[in-house]
């Protein structure tokens, strides 16, 4: 059994039994602490990534060209740039690297996995700097979600091959009673066949956790990997595969086991990689758009999406009208609604709703939450840290269409960011539309953009909510009520529509959050994605068990 199996048993042993629980449990701190990171941790991580600037990235693999126009939506060019190969030398490469993978040991291979964690980890602070200045989040955003909660989210997913993989025994004695015969005797030995090449496609906004679930699902089950980056956001990943491929190495395996696919936008290679036959597994985080074109058009049929959708919050009443407010608008700010978890879509009863504060009109719950957005930005440095920058100028974009879709109840307006003079931002956008407006808040408008729909009653919100979530996909909802019967109705039919619901948030949760070890991520119930990050069906079929049977010679 290998060492870095043993080193991390613990903890592995204690994230099987948080996927089994569910109850709050993480690996890895949030607070970016210098007594659990080290004192100097922030300073050197953000002197590793000033270090990174206008130089080739330093990784040992091999490449025929370099890419790489990354540029900060702070305003910063990055100008790093990436090996690249062929989309036929990646995978011969990783294709081959992958035949002593495939046999390796389930304890030698999630060992392996374990210490890459453990490796990313300690570089947390340099991954938060990388992430901050290609996404657009802000700092701290930056070091929980893409540092320790993606952390979290890969662990998740080693737990999660790892039980699944050891529920087949390794070896068994199988003898069937014959009567006054002699049983029929065989040894049976059970061995773990992984896919193949697994190829994943990250996303702009969170490189790292949406990628590690599948990264980690497809090396635990002893799959290669290729890592293909966003063109616009490609630091991130090469630091982990870095990272990776460093561990894989020390550990004695092929370090092509992972490899990063790096490309530019003028020259794009993942079209040609989904529609290689020699990729066995796609994993796949973006558009709609898109992931319906790697659907349809992938050369195997293993494909897993997280794609987006138009997340609803249905308000029917409340006993905390100022939390409530606060709640949403909290939600509409993070990061710019650049999360495939922000809400969209506000579904209010036309003749207003009954509060803590006595009756509130349709129009009083519209100023209400753009009032909240407005206090939540009135201070400079809170402003800056919620929205962080605007990751694409095609979000912007967005925007200035959206403003002529309805009565803006809100405007949208750039943010100063001390610092960064050109740093792109926009604070969120509400818009108070009617319900048959849905050529409006039907279709995802990705970025901070809210619409305030009117409805004829709570039952009505409930219904079209839920309808259009099942149609055009959602992976939130969300519900504001103190009936317990619209409760149950609500909960019913978002179930039935695949949508995780969370009820009456008023204070420090909210709707865009997922904490892995305990909520899933996704349903794969509606057209926000097929597939669940992370569950037992995410993993199981990313290898498949092959039998060797031997019967025993007959006694002397």
């Amino acid at each position: 059994m290998s060492a870095f199996f043993e080193a991390h048993r613990t903890l592995l042993d204690q994230a099987v039994v948080a996927t089994r629980t569910r109850g709050y449990w993480s690996a890895y701190p949030e607070t970016a602490s210098g007594k659990i990171y080290g004192e100097t941790a922030k300073a050197d991580g953000e002197a590793a990534f000033q270090a990174m600037l206008g130089k080739p990235f330093d990784i040992d693999q091999l490449g025929d060209k370099r890419v790489g126009r990354e540029v900060s939506p702070y305003g910063i060019t990055l100008g790093i740039t990436y090996p690249a190969l062929s989309v036929d030398r990646l995978l011969a490469l990783s294709g081959a690297a992958g035949e002593a993978w495939g046999r390796a040991s389930v304890e030698d291979r999630v060992g392996v996995c374990l210490e890459i964690i453990h490796c990313i980890n300690r570089q947390s602070f340099l991954m938060a700097n990388a992430v901050m200045h290609t996404t657009g989040q802000g700092f701290m955003m930056a070091f929980q979600a893409a540092g320790p909660n993606a952390q979290d989210r890969a662990l998740e997913a080693v737990a999660y091959a790892y039980d699944e993989m050891k529920r087949v025994p390794g070896s068994a004695n199988w003898s069937k009673p014959q009567g006054k015969s002699d049983p029929l005797v065989l040894d049976k030995v059970w061995r773990i066949v992984p896919r193949g090449v697994s190829l994943v496609i990250g996303c702009a906004t969170f490189p790292t956790w949406n990628a590690y679930p599948a990264i980690f699902a497809s090396l635990a089950t002893g799959n290669t990997v290729l890592v293909k980056p966003h063109p616009g956001v490609i630091l991130p990943l090469a630091l982990t595969v870095r990272i990776a491929r460093e561990a894989i190495k020390e550990a004695g395996f092929d370090p092509n086991v992972i490899m990063l696919a790096p490309d530019d936008a003028e020259a794009p290679i993942t079209k040609e990689l989904v529609t290689d036959p020699r990729v066995a597994i796609v994993d796949f985080t973006g558009s709609p758009v898109f992931g319906r074109w790697v659907r349809e058009h992938a050369a195997t049929e293993l494909v897993f999406t997280e794609e987006a959708g138009i997340n609803p919050i249905v308000i029917d009443s409340t006993s905390d009208f100022r939390g409530l407010c606060g709640n949403i608008a909290f939600s509409l700010t993070l990061y710019s609604g650049q999360m495939c978890t922000a809400p969209q879509n506000i579904f209010v009863p036309a003749g207003g709703i009954a509060t803590d504060q006595g009756h509130k009109t349709f129009d009083e719950v519209a100023v209400g939450i753009g009032a909240a957005v407005d206090k939540l930005l009135s201070d400079p440095d809170r402003a800056m840290a919620l929205l962080g920058a605007v990751q694409s100028e095609a979000t912007l974009k967005r925007i200035e269409a959206a403003r002529k879709l309805g009565s803006v109840v809100r405007d949208s307006a750039p943010v100063p960011v001390v610092g960064f003079a050109q740093a792109r931002t926009a604070s969120p956008l509400i818009v108070a539309v009617d319900a048959g407006d849905e050529t409006a808040w039907g279709e995802e408008r990705f970025g901070p953009i809210a619409f305030v729909i009117r409805m004829p009653s709570t039952t009505d919100a409930i219904a079209l909510a839920a309808e259009s979530a099942s149609r055009k996909g959602a992976i939130t909802a969300a519900l504001y009520s103190t009936g317990e019967v619209v409760i149950d109705a609500a909960a019913d039919a978002f179930a039935k529509a695949g949508v995780a619901l969370s009820v009456n948030l008023t204070g420090g949760v909210y709707v865009n959050q997922s904490a892995a070890f305990s909520d899933f991520h996704v349903t794969g119930a509606n057209p926000a994605g097929n597939a669940c990050l992370t569950d037992t069906a995410y993993v199981a079929n990313r290898f498949r068990v092959a039998t060797v049977r031997r019967q025993r010679p007959p006694q002397a």
